[in-house]
């Protein structure tokens, strides 16, 4: 959404497309989860009254939107991508269906898992790491507004200290906000490999594709 407080940004959309096009021209297979909440948050929404099943699945939907947008990006800078929803809407994007992600991935299409879950109560970093197991990804990389994993909030306490390497049941035994409960656990049960890095830092991604230490890399090996 970028300054706009909500929607979709032109510049936004297309400066995203840049940096996963520079990843995507290493020869890397790529797989996306789009999260919704600069259309609807669906966690906040039942704070307005609405029953939580209907907010999330407003959500969900929001995911969609954005999945489009993000092809569309992608797609007018020459990058083959199919977007794939857990919820059925034929007309604009294909079932999620593994075998058939895992052909675009083979035949150098990009993928774009919208839609969560299909399930209410699970979040988007749920949907993506469960993606990514799917697809059996070598790691699941968070972009975010932020450089990466601190112990405590770094805009409240100047003493906050960054975490470069750090393990699941650490990230779980502070309670380290990057994601919800049962996505790293999900991860952790599954050995998957998590990276959190700064989107807004242009070449972050590639540079951490590239080997580079960029972010916070989460996994079963490192202690604070």
């Amino acid at each position: 959404m970028g300054d706009q407080g909500y929607g979709i940004s032109p510049d936004v959309i297309d400066y995203v497309a840049d940096e996963i096009r520079s990843v995507a021209d290493l020869g890397v297979e790529i797989g996306i989860v789009v999260g919704g909440g600069n259309i609807f948050r669906g966690i906040a929404a039942s704070a307005y009254n609405m029953e939580r099943v209907s907010a999330d699945h407003i959500g969900m939907l929001a995911t969609i939107i954005n999945s489009l947008a993000l092809q569309d990006a992608l797609e007018k800078k020459g990058m083959p991508t199919r977007v794939q929803s857990a919820i059925s809407m034929p007309q604009v994007a294909e079932r999620t269906i593994l075998r058939r992600a895992l052909s675009h991935l083979q035949k150098n299409r990009m993928v774009i898992f919208a839609g969560g879950t299909g399930n209410p109560y699970f979040s988007t970093d749920t949907a993506a790491v469960l993606r990514a197991q799917e697809i059996q990804s070598d790691i699941l990389i968070k972009a975010t507004k932020v450089d990466g994993l601190y112990d405590a909030d770094p805009v409240k306490n100047k003493n906050a200290r960054f975490i470069k390497q750090i393990t699941y049941k650490e990230v779980l035994t502070h309670q380290l906000a990057v994601m919800d409960t049962t996505a790293i656990c999900l991860a952790m049960d599954n050995n998957l490999p998590l990276a959190v890095l700064n989107m807004n830092q242009k070449g972050n991604i590639k540079k951490f594709v590239c080997g580079e230490q960029v972010g916070s890399l989460i996994s079963s090996k490192f202690q604070i």
